[in-house]
């Protein structure tokens, strides 16, 4: 078994603004550091095998930034094309005003890269990732422990891929610097639901939550049908 601990990125001038960014290379400001700084502090409590990145800059800095505070070397961090954010399309760089008077109502945002397109790269990616350190470990050595630091919109999806019972569930806040606790088992990623102290304190209450700063996703959410 692999513990996959999946971080969101520190804001960036994007965020604040609620700008859907997307696939736009935005890099953090000086709070997203913070945060990341703040996510790394907890994380460094436990002991770590890895760290992994999405291949944007404000995924990749908070990786950097983590990985100084739990003691790896920034030049070991694994780069995953597969764990970049989600694609919006036209919606990239409009707020939610600007997204209402473009795209009304539920008109399709032209290019958005589907929900379950995402979950087809992210979650072969992770089960490749943790599978490989397990064969690493095939000595019988204790479970690895990786830090995976990627989007708001990647979280949501694996949230919604392989827990549907939280589908679309506004409990779970992924805000700036969150951390979400995932397991492989036997080629399959599990949700490990707030059952860790690190992720319960890695919201923190100054944090907006991602589907209030990504129009496109807080439609969504708010439009599809809560699973019972």
């Amino acid at each position: 078994m692999t513990l996959i601990y999946l971080v969101r990125h520190g804001e960036t001038d994007w965020n604040r603004a609620r700008r859907i960014q997307g696939s736009t290379d935005i890099p953090l400001n000086d709070t997203g550091r913070a945060q990341a700084a703040r996510s790394g502090r907890l994380l460094a409590r436990r002991s770590w095998d890895g760290i992994a990145s999405s291949p944007l800059s404000r995924a990749f800095e908070t990786g950097a930034i983590i990985a100084n505070e739990v003691g790896i070397a920034a030049d070991e961090i694994e780069v995953l094309d597969d764990l970049v954010e989600r694609r919006y399309g036209d919606a990239e760089g409009l707020d939610d005003r600007e997204l209402a008077q473009l795209f009304p109502g539920d008109s399709p945002v032209p290019g958005r890269e589907r929900r379950e397109d995402v979950a087809a790269r992210v979650i072969p990616a992770l089960v490749a990732l943790a599978e490989r350190y397990e064969r690493d470990r095939s000595d019988g050595s204790p479970d690895a422990r990786l830090i995976v630091t990627t989007h708001g919109g990647v979280i949501r999806t694996v949230l919604n891929h392989v827990s549907p019972q939280v589908k679309y569930h506004r409990g779970i806040p992924i805000t700036n610097g969150s951390v979400h606790s995932f397991r492989h088992v036997d080629g399959a990623i599990e949700l490990v639901l707030f059952n860790d102290p690190i992720d319960i304190e890695s919201v923190a209450d100054d944090c907006v939550d991602f589907d209030e700063q990504n129009a496109v996703e807080y439609r969504e959410v708010d439009s599809e049908p809560r699973a019972q």
